[in-house]
């Protein structure tokens, strides 16, 4: 018997008060993804869009905008708290969340929306970015800058560190972040290694990662992308994984995910929406080929 599509629903997070370290500017990537999406959404006839990629119809997703999330502009915690609440909303209601921030801070939005959307068993993170994001606190930071998401969210209590991922990493980080993930994980993919293997065999690995979990949270952050291809971050950090990889991956994982999540786009240094575009892309690659759920 064939399964009914999934239906996505568009949460907007239009808050950058976590941008304690790179650019603020993230509030307004929400409405800038939407505007674009309405570029790409706009080729659909009849209930069907083509795609020269596959040379196939696909049904068009059903995308539905469910506004944004209460934001705080004085309150991180409230911000966070509020968003999963409507992420955990939108989960409970039969719905696959796209998640549209603001700061990397809604990565631990994310995570905790689809764990408390949930019942029970293991939570699964995949965890795009150029850093780890595994800062416990500092004085300057606090405990949910949007260099803290990833520990934050391996602290749920049904999260897997076994299950979870991180790809796109590079470049340096604190030695304490070192003594964290040889510890507690958890798997890395670095966008040397992307580069190396290719896209396949990253989306491969991945896969293999996320295995027997039962829910599967997927956060980009889109500095895990070269800023050749995405100048519009909150951080520029040369060396990443190219636009085509990032398609493509998120393409095959879709069908595995149970929530979604593009953070970091900062139109205030963007370059002509290059990277607004982007990330409506890879939203809408994600709704295309995400439709029906798929079980490792």
């Amino acid at each position: 018997m064939s399964q009914s599509p999934r239906t996505f629903e568009i949460i907007g997070a239009p808050y950058d008060g976590a941008s304690t370290l790179g650019i603020p500017g993230s509030r307004y990537a929400p409405g800038a993804i939407r505007r674009a999406l309405e570029w790409i959404t706009m080729r659909v006839e009849d209930g069907e869009v083509y795609s020269l990629e596959s040379g196939e119809l696909h049904q068009a997703p059903n995308l539905i905008d469910g506004g944004d999330a209460q934001v705080i502009a004085h309150d991180l915690e409230s911000t966070l708290a509020n968003t999963s609440a409507r992420l955990a909303e939108s989960i409970r209601g039969g719905n696959v969340p796209i998640l549209l921030g603001g700061d990397d801070c809604f990565l631990y939005a994310g995570s905790r929306g689809l764990h408390d959307g949930t019942d029970d068993g293991s939570v699964a993170v995949i965890h795009f970015d150029a850093h780890l994001d595994v800062m416990d606190e500092n004085e300057q930071q606090g405990r949910h800058s949007q260099s803290s998401g990833m520990r934050r969210s391996l602290e749920l209590p049904r999260a897997s560190r076994n299950h979870s991922i991180q790809v796109g990493l590079r470049h340096f980080n604190f030695p304490s972040s070192r003594r964290y993930v040889v510890a507690e994980g958890p798997a890395q993919i670095t966008a040397r290694a992307f580069e190396e293997i290719g896209s396949p065999a990253v989306a491969g690995r991945i896969l293999e990662r996320i295995a027997g979990a039962d829910h599967v949270h997927l956060s980009f952050d889109i500095d895990a992308i070269d800023p050749a291809h995405a100048p519009g971050a909150g951080a520029s950090e040369p060396g990443g994984i190219t636009s085509r990889q990032a398609i493509d991956v998120v393409s095959a994982l879709a069908p595995h995910c149970d929530s979604f999540a593009v953070t970091e786009v900062n139109p205030m240094t963007d370059h002509r929406d290059m990277t607004s575009t982007l990330a409506a892309y890879l939203c809408y690659y994600f709704a295309v080929f995400g439709q029906v759920k798929n079980q490792l």
